[in-house]
């Protein structure tokens, strides 16, 4: 047995770290600016110092926040508590990170100087570390929270989008389930057909019991697929109407009326089939005289219309409610919501007519 065609896969975000990204370079590059603006103002001409003060900053405070991202990576179940996600993540590493940020930027900043054959000079570091550490702790709480929002907007669009697949998984078993419900309601009702003119007409029994295996053939590979072309559709709804048209020679006339273009169309399988089947029921086999059926499909405003219409039937609630029709508006209703519409109702002329309306997707 075939299995039904995969779920389209899931969406994949983009990495979070471009969001966090940018921004992080836009900060160091306007605190550079700032600096040199200083530098500038104080008189100072060697522009190059502040550049290397924050790059050394930059590269310090780089590797903490890389380090605070991917300790965030394993806290995500904590985000639906704020506070303890900060504790966590934030508060019990900040008393180990502000020392090791102005010790590391320090020493980077003596050695890189004593390199150039220069001699860094800065205030007491008593006051380096009061100021240092002050401004870092600021600066490393801050940037707690900016990944705290994207640590919580990224868990929000995955389980949205597992979400989103999971629907999509349940209303394809919907559809699958409601059209292989079809299968043995259209089967028993082809059967009864057949064995009404076992007794009274046995080689056309034969010949309809030949039909209708070709047919089941067509209609088992349909019913596991939840959607078709209006082409394949309508092939095997010409079966069905063969098999009919064999048994109701003389009284009734069917007539397709296809647009070329509608063809192409997808449509949900067995989408046709109830319609026609309710027509020879309601219609056909219910009237002595001839009955005429008129099966179309057209296109109007890109949506595609298919109509079933007989002169003979009138709207009744068995024909309205049949499980045919019903379990076809569930169909409708799980595949396209409120984009499709089926819709009976008595014909000007006398009959009965049913439409569906949907969308034209090729």
């Amino acid at each position: 047995m075939m299995n039904p065609d995969p779920p389209p896969p899931a969406k994949t975000l983009p990495s979070p770290l471009i969001g966090f990204g940018i921004p992080w370079l836009v900060f160091w590059a306007l605190i550079t600016t700032g600096d040199v603006h200083d530098q500038m103002r104080q008189g100072g001409y060697e522009l190059w110092e502040p550049l290397l003060w924050e790059a050394c900053s930059f590269t310090v405070a780089s590797l903490i926040v890389s380090a605070q991202w991917h300790r965030s990576l394993g806290q995500d179940e904590l985000l639906a508590h704020p506070w303890r996600w900060f504790v966590h993540n934030s508060v019990i590493w900040l008393p180990v990170a502000a020392p090791g940020f102005v010790v590391s930027i320090y020493a980077l900043r003596h050695g890189l100087y004593a390199l150039l054959g220069k001699t860094y000079v800065h205030e007491a570091w008593g006051e380096v570390f009061r100021y240092d550490m002050l401004k870092f702790s600021i600066f490393y709480l801050l940037f707690a929270g900016v990944i705290f929002g994207i640590r919580s907007h990224v868990a929000l669009s995955d389980t949205r989008i597992r979400l989103e697949r999971h629907r999509g998984l349940a209303k394809q078993a919907q559809l699958l389930q409601l059209t292989q419900q079809l299968a043995p309601h259209f089967l028993f009702n082809a059967l009864n057909t057949i064995a009404s003119t076992i007794h009274t007409d046995p080689e056309l029994a034969d010949s309809l019991l030949m039909r209708l295996s070709a047919l089941l053939r067509a209609a088992t590979d349909l019913a596991r697929k939840p959607e078709t072309l209006l082409e394949e559709e309508l092939r095997m709804l010409e079966g069905y109407a063969a098999i009919m048209r064999q048994r109701f020679t003389d009284r009734v006339a069917l007539t397709f009326e296809i647009e070329a273009e509608t063809r192409a169309c997808r449509v949900p399988s067995l989408v046709l089939q109830p319609l026609l089947e309710n027509a020879f029921r309601h219609g056909v086999e219910s009237h002595r005289g001839i009955t005429r059926i008129w099966v179309r499909a057209y296109r109007l405003n890109q949506r595609l219309h298919l109509v079933v219409e007989n002169d003979t039937s009138e709207l009744t609630t068995d024909l309205e409610f049949g499980v045919g029709l019903s379990n076809l508006r569930e169909r409708l209703q799980a595949r396209y919501r409120d984009q499709a519409s089926l819709s009976l109702g008595s014909r000007h002329e006398g009959g009965f007519i049913a439409r569906i309306e949907l969308p034209c997707a090729y």
